[in-house]
């Protein structure tokens, strides 16, 4: 048994079923074998492991670069522990997200999709500052396009903190996992650095997670308020009736793909 399955069965499955009283709706979108995208939204940090507990596949989630590399002495024990598990349940560093330096940034997560594998993302690249869904960046859409894989849309809901603790460890009430049909982007594989397909890729799945989430949505980088000071005022003025919206851009051609 692997470190993975190991921790996923014996520790934190029960938990989230017990303390959490966690469920899952859908797991049968997830596809049995082969490459697949889980993009969800992103509300806490409980969500990391309440959907790859609840489910039969293991997911893989791009983590920060520097939480994979240990510390040093005594006071870098704690993050030598982190940077153990991390590698030990087979989860990879993360450079970059957004932009056409993505897919050198998910080199790794790339991957692990051609490899059959299952990647977890959070599209939104950042904690929702209030519930509300925001725009996403495309390295999720990148990803997909790069690695011809489906991208199967997932909202996490009740999954906030309560502000109870047990031990250490959050506590969440009755967080649901509701899996939505994959989406089939083939018609664009291999556009990958074609921004209007990308763009048009990213705000699709938005939408099938705003479909799923019931959130209301926000057409601006959730980043955008926590770091670049961006008011909330502001952000209520860019209140949408969903992402995108508009026409599917042409397939692009392999020219244009490789420019």
């Amino acid at each position: 048994m692997s470190w993975y399955s190991f921790f996923k069965l014996s520790l934190v499955r029960p938990f989230v079923k017990v303390a959490y009283k966690a469920r899952v709706e859908g797991e049968e979108n997830i596809p049995a074998t082969g490459g697949a995208i889980i993009a969800c939204n992103h509300t806490s940090a409980t969500e990391t492991y309440v959907l790859p507990a609840l489910i039969k596949r293991q997911v893989t989630y791009p983590a920060k670069a520097e939480l994979f590399k240990p510390g040093k002495g005594i006071k870098g024990i704690p993050k030598s522990i982190i940077a153990w598990a991390l590698k030990a349940v087979g989860q990879v560093p993360l450079d970059r997200f957004g932009g056409r330096a993505a897919l050198d940034g998910l080199g790794p997560v790339l991957e692990v999709l051609r490899a059959g594998g299952v990647a977890g993302l959070f599209p939104e690249g950042t904690r929702s500052v209030d519930g509300r869904l925001y725009k996403g960046k495309t390295g999720v859409a990148r990803l997909a396009l790069a690695a011809g894989v489906p991208v199967v849309p997932c909202a996490i809901l009740n999954a906030e903190e309560t502000g109870k603790l047990l031990g250490m460890i959050p506590m969440a009430d009755h967080p649901v996992v509701r899996f939505g049909k994959p989406l089939d982007f083939s018609v664009y594989h291999g556009c990958s650095d074609d921004r209007a397909a990308v763009r048009w890729v990213t705000d699709e799945i938005m939408n099938a997670i705003m479909e799923l989430s019931g959130q209301t949505y926000v057409d601006v980088y959730g980043t955008s308020i926590k770091y670049g000071g961006m008011s909330m005022e502001e952000a209520d003025a860019r209140v949408r009736p969903r992402p995108g919206g508009g026409p599917a851009p042409a397939p692009c051609t392999p020219d244009a793909a490789a420019s």
